[in-house]
Formats: C-alpha cells, sequence, structure tokens
C-alpha cells in the first residue's frame, strides 16, 4: 500500500466515548500498547490471555476536487458519499488548491496541474484520481516516488465513450447545416436559409480507434456514409472486431497522410500524447481535401493555433467543430472561437446523466477503499512503499 495510510474503517462505532474509554469499556481492560503505522492508530490489549489489535480512525478523509470546472462531478460524488460520515468532499479554485492540498488524501484533478512542486506538499495525499481519462497533467513519476496511487476512469463501461460519441454526432450535424449562420438567421427573421449540407455519402475519417472511436461508427454507419479510421497499432490487434466490421476502409497512423485528401470530415478522438501533440498542423490541413471539416472531441493540444486559423481564414479548412480548444476557460473574443465557420461547444462531450453518474460513484467507491486503508481497485503507477506501511 502506499504511504500517508490514514483513516482505516473503524472496526465498530464508539460515538461520543473517548477512545481509550471505548476500548476499555468492550474488551473490559484498558489498551497496553498503541502504535500508529501510516495514520492509522492501532490498539494491542489482552483479552482472555490473548492479544487483540484493532484499529480507529484518527481524521476524516478529504476528497477535494481541484477546481470548479466541470462542477457536476463534486456535486455527485458528494452525493454519492453523503451517508459516509468519515468522508467529506469539497471543491476550490484552481489558484487555492495549493493551500487546500496540505491536508487532502484524495485530489480529483479536473483541469489543475498536479505538478512535482504542489506534489510535495500533498503530505497526507495516498490517491490522485481523475473523473475520466485525462492525465496529461499529473506528474505521475513525482506522485509515485511520494507514494501516491495514480488512477483515472476508463471512458468504456461508464457511458462516457457513448456520451462522446454522441456529441461527435451532434457536432457533425451541427456543421454541415451551419448552426451560426441558423442562429443569425433566427435573431433576424429570416427563413428557408442557410444553405446545409447533407452527410449521407460523404466520406468521414476517424483519427483514433480507441473507446470513443470504436462507439462512434455503429452510430455514424446508419447516416450512409463511407467510414475510415486510422489508428496506430496494427488493426490485426484491433480486439473490437464488430466495431472494425464496420468500417469501409482502414490504415495505420503512417498512413495518415495519404487517407487525409479522401475524407469530407476528419474527426480526431485519439489520445494526446507527445508524438499526437499539435500533429494539426501546417503539413495535416494541406493533406485534408479543400473544403473539408474537422472535428475536435479529444483534446485541444491536437491542433497548432497558427496554422488552423490561416486555413479557416484561406477558406482551406471548411470548418471547424471543436468540445475543446487551445487553453481552457476558453476566451469568447479569440479570433478563432468568434470565426463563422467554428463551432465551440465547453468541453462537455463526456458529461452526461448516464456517464457523470457512473463516475461519480466509481470516485466514492475508490474514496472509501482509501478510507478502509486499501489501494485503489485500479493502479496506474507504482507508488513507493513506506517502511512503516503494512
Amino acid at each position: 500500500q502506499a504511504c500517508n495510510q490514514t483513516d482505516a474503517t473503524p472496526s465498530m462505532s464508539r460515538q461520543s466515548v473517548p477512545r481509550r474509554a471505548f476500548f476499555s469499556r468492550i474488551l473490559g481492560t484498558k489498551p497496553f500498547g498503541i502504535g500508529q503505522t501510516c495514520g492509522v492508530k492501532i490498539y494491542h490489549r489482552k483479552h482472555g490471555g490473548n492479544v487483540v489489535t484493532m484499529s480507529a480512525s484518527i481524521h476524516k478523509t478529504k476528497v477535494l476536487f481541484c477546481g470548479y470546472e466541470f462542477p457536476h462531478g463534486h456535486r455527485l460524488t458528494r452525493d454519492e458519499l453523503a451517508n459516509d460520515a468519515d468522508i467529506e468532499v469539497v471543491s476550490c479554485s484552481r489558484g487555492e488548491v495549493v493551500t487546500h492540498v496540505a491536508d487532502a488524501h484524495v485530489l480529483v484533478p479536473l483541469m489543475t496541474r498536479i505538478d512535482a512542486p504542489l506534489i510535495q506538499q500533498a503530505k497526507q495525499t495516498k490517491m490522485i484520481i481523475q473523473y475520466g481519462v485525462g492525465l496529461e497533467g499529473v506528474d505521475i513519476d513525482a506522485a509515485s516516488e511520494a507514494g501516491i496511487y495514480v488512477t483515472n476512469i476508463p471512458s468504456s463501461g461508464t457511458g462516457n465513450a457513448v456520451s462522446c460519441a454522441e456529441h461527435v454526432v451532434y457536432l457533425i450535424l451541427a456543421m454541415l447545416r451551419d448552426q451560426n449562420g441558423m442562429r443569425t438567421a433566427v435573431q433576424e427573421t429570416l427563413l428557408g436559409q442557410p444553405l446545409g449540407r447533407m452527410l449521407m455519402g460523404m466520406r468521414v475519417l476517424i483519427v483514433g480507434f480507441g473507446n470513443i472511436g470504436v462507439e462512434l461508427v455503429p452510430r455514424l454507419k446508419p447516416f450512409g456514409v463511407h467510414l475510415t479510421a486510422v489508428r496506430a497499432s496494427n488493426w490485426e490487434d484491433c480486439g473490437e472486431c464488430s466495431a472494425a466490421s464496420l468500417l469501409d476502409e482502414t490504415a495505420t497512423s503512417d498512413r495518415l497522410l495519404e487517407v487525409l485528401p479522401l475524407a469530407d470530415i476528419v474527426v480526431l478522438t485519439c489520445t494526446q500524447n507527445e508524438s499526437t501533440k499539435g500533429m494539426v498542423g501546417s503539413d495535416f490541413l494541406s493533406a485534408m481535401k479543400p473544403g473539408a471539416g474537422l472535428i475536435n472531441s479529444a483534446r485541444g493540444g491536437l491542433l497548432q493555433y497558427d496554422p488552423v486559423l490561416e486555413a479557416l481564414e484561406s477558406g482551406h479548412l471548411g470548418g471547424l467543430a471543436t468540445d475543446v480548444m487551445f487553453s481552457e476557460p476558453m476566451d469568447p473574443s479569440d479570433p478563432i472561437m468568434m470565426h463563422p465557420k467554428v463551432i465551440v461547444t465547453p468541453h462537455v462531450a463526456g458529461i452526461t446523466d448516464v456517464s457523470y453518474g457512473s463516475m461519480a460513484k466509481i470516485v466514492a467507491q475508490e474514496a472509501r477503499r482509501i478510507h478502509a486503508g486499501q489501494p485503489p481497485s485500479r493502479v496506474l503507477n507504482s507508488p513507493k512503499v513506506h517502511e512503516n506501511c503494512p
């Protein structure tokens, strides 16, 4: 177990009875030895000639949501843990995290960077769990060195991937039907405009075939589109045969520039890492078919700002519909944000009643495990173990 363990679940309720008196009353004797391991007090008592070991919590387990963004996660997790008296769920602004992290046992990063200097101040923290998938802002090596578990919530099985896939369909239709133009027409009491574009018959290229890409394929196929998907790994290794069988064409990432010119719509559902960060630059955009549209439901860092703006202004990029931006929160006065061919949603692709409700249950479950002195059910790193931890 990782270090800084605290708050093991009490084996029985003592209510308002003082700790030592509580054990004396139950065992009929005073404790003869008291130890403390990773924040959990261990009581050793003689009872009937035997030594009985019991533990008791010292204080509550504190779950800190690091930011006021994505407020439904904090609210739903708090509701899930409402009956857990020894676990409290709190939130603070991103700028205030540094002043609240010292006594937090569980950190939920959201959009906050959990870097090495912040981790050094997280003296009581035992787990960092992302409310979703992205851990780009977490220094996992520093967390491991500090003995802190790092985990996240996979998008499959929670409704997250399905929610994101549905949102991609919405973004495609909003771009093709010119949502901005429709808003203007309504405001100016104009009827029968703008002129939209039909999705049926178009060629759609999905870049990244993870959980979201897999869920997107069966939702797009009924529109009568030609579907191509690109993934980094060989397609022979793809276990999602049911979704892959619906594709009209497949390619690996080394052939990306070959298949880009064929697509009317390019959808980014890939992970942002060192190899994909800034992948949508001049070469990528130049390879796209003139007037093609770009959908981004992944990460804003996949796009390079200046080449995208230039492609929009020249008309080579026919439209951009994105749920993520280069920096967040987004600046409403940003030139890309204000462009008539750009549709932006506020990072809500995965935020639905089903997905966020499911993830709240998972965060609550993992907080209970930490409170009980157990590791999270899914660990993504190898935290160092302190010698005094059991």
